[in-house]
């Protein structure tokens, strides 16, 4: 088994939920528990394992893409409710 194949064996399966739910900071904080390592060195086998297993990657670009998406979606509404609401006070007065 080489080296590449013994680390994707020993990936942890915490760190693999967390990238397919689009969580890749918490997949790198797990790796660094897991294997007792430094924050670089997890950030780097974290995405060496993306780039090993494409579909993962994939996977997690979408999951986050959507999540911009809907936090872009959030904050335009919390504007829309803060410009009404300034309007409304000013006008009042």
């Amino acid at each position: 088994m080489t080296n590449d194949q013994l680390a994707r064996a020993a990936f942890p399966t915490d760190a693999i939920q967390a990238l397919r739910r689009g969580n890749k900071i918490e997949a790198i904080k797990l790796v660094r528990l897991a294997r007792n390592i430094g924050l670089k060195e997890a950030k780097d086998a974290v995405e060496d394992y993306l780039r090993a297993q494409p579909a993962l990657l994939q996977q997690l670009n979408a999951s986050q893409a959507q999540g911009r998406e809907g936090f872009v979606r959030w904050l335009v509404v919390i504007l829309l409710v803060l410009a009404a609401g300034t309007y409304w006070y000013f006008k009042k007065s």
